[in-house]
């Protein structure tokens, strides 16, 4: 008898693996590494300079809007170092020569009394002649009425002695007596020019009066007074020291500009600066 053969069924990839002894199964995760237990102080830490850094600007934020304007004022009376007396004179008439000498007259007269009054001759400079023919004038169409020729003629004294300048002045008269027509700017004009030696000491005097009315508006309010915001010198003025004098001489700003004297007929002057300050309250 022939034994039937049975074919046997085709292998399935599993056994084959199997055969091969490879496995089915899926390879297994490995699992997160535990977080250490040292790192959580260090992020604690971390937290807390965190929120005192930002507790801090908000600090300063809120003190940069708390602060107090105030002024500081200091004044100082001074004495001018120099006066300046413009003496200024003419003559008129028709006839050119003899206006002339009469003019050079009134010159050698004031000289003299300067000199007499105690002005050295390096404090004296005699000014430039100055002659006007009034026919030669657009409007005068060449009529004249009245004297044809006008000789004017000024001489300065300029001298750090103040009060003889003062003295010599009260004796003007001397010079009307004897006929000579002084103009209308025959004065003496008195100067201080030591602002710049005041400065230092006055700002900074300035400055500390300032701080003292910001700590007296601080107690008020219950606050202390901190660090300068901001500040500004200001101006720098000088007037007549006595209430008759005209006011203001003006002074001298953070440019640099001087205005025009106004107080000057005072030989006695006032020097005032207002410094402005902004200090921070905590």
């Amino acid at each position: 008898m022939k034994r039937k053969l049975v074919d046997s069924p085709p292998a399935r990839p599993d056994d084959e693996r199997q055969h091969r002894g490879l496995s089915c199964e899926q390879p297994r995760a490995t699992p997160p590494a535990p977080i250490l237990s040292c790192s959580w102080p260090l992020l604690l830490l971390g937290l807390v300079l965190g929120g005192w850094l930002l507790g801090g600007q908000i600090k300063d934020l809120k003190l940069a809007d708390r602060y107090v304007t105030v002024r500081g004022l200091v004044e100082r009376t001074v004495k001018s170092d120099t006066a300046i007396w413009n003496l200024s004179f003419k003559e008129a008439g028709n006839d050119l020569s003899s206006v002339f000498t009469r003019s050079e007259t009134d010159k050698t007269a004031v000289f003299t009394f300067l000199k007499a009054q105690g002005f050295k001759d390096t404090e004296i400079t005699i000014g430039q002649i100055q002659v006007t023919d009034r026919s030669t004038m657009e409007y005068g169409n060449g009529e004249v009425k009245g004297s044809r020729y006008i000789v004017q003629q000024a001489i300065t004294a300029v001298t750090p002695d103040v009060d003889k300048a003062a003295g010599a002045g009260e004796r003007t008269a001397e010079l009307v007596r004897s006929g000579i027509a002084l103009g209308n700017n025959s004065r003496i004009v008195y100067k201080f020019n030591g602002l710049n030696a005041l400065k230092p000491d006055m700002i900074t005097e300035a400055t500390r009066n300032a701080r003292t009315s910001a700590q007296r508006f601080a107690a008020d309010s219950g606050s202390v007074v901190g660090a300068i915001r901001s500040a500004t010198q200001g101006i720098f003025s000088i007037t007549a020291a006595d209430a008759g004098s005209p006011a203001p001489q003006g002074g001298e700003d953070e440019a640099g500009f001087t205005p025009p004297d106004q107080g000057d007929s005072s030989i006695m002057k006032r020097v005032r600066v207002v410094a402005t300050v902004q200090y921070y309250l905590k």
